[in-house]
């Protein structure tokens, strides 16, 4: 693989909110793609309280090299006081996808 690439996962209230992070984290090249997956029902606790909401989630492919701007951009655009930020490796994948990512992030 050409870089360590990761998929990063962050839940946001709704679509709109969504769809204003994904346009400028991929304007910004801190991610290739984003996907936004509507209609996610979250349950969590939170000060104390168990808490159910109906969110989106997108799925952000980027670099791990990526990772400290993408987090800041995510957390300065984001309404959550704390927001969901996670990410995880990509250890394989197809190998023109894993190259047209890596040539996204440049």
């Amino acid at each position: 693989m050409p870089t360590a690439l990761q998929i990063v996962l962050c839940t946001v209230p709704d679509q709109e909110t969504g769809g204003r992070i994904a346009n400028a984290l991929v304007t910004e090249q801190l991610a290739a793609c984003v996907n936004i997956i509507p209609g996610i029902t979250s349950v969590y606790r939170w000060k104390g309280a168990v808490e159910q909401d109906q969110e989106a989630l997108l799925l952000i492919k980027t670099g791990q090299d990526r990772w400290q701007p993408l987090q800041e951009r995510i957390r300065a655009l984001h309404p959550y006081e704390l927001p969901e930020i996670i990410a995880v490796p990509i250890h394989t994948g197809q190998t023109d996808y894993i190259k047209w990512i890596t040539s996204c992030l440049k």
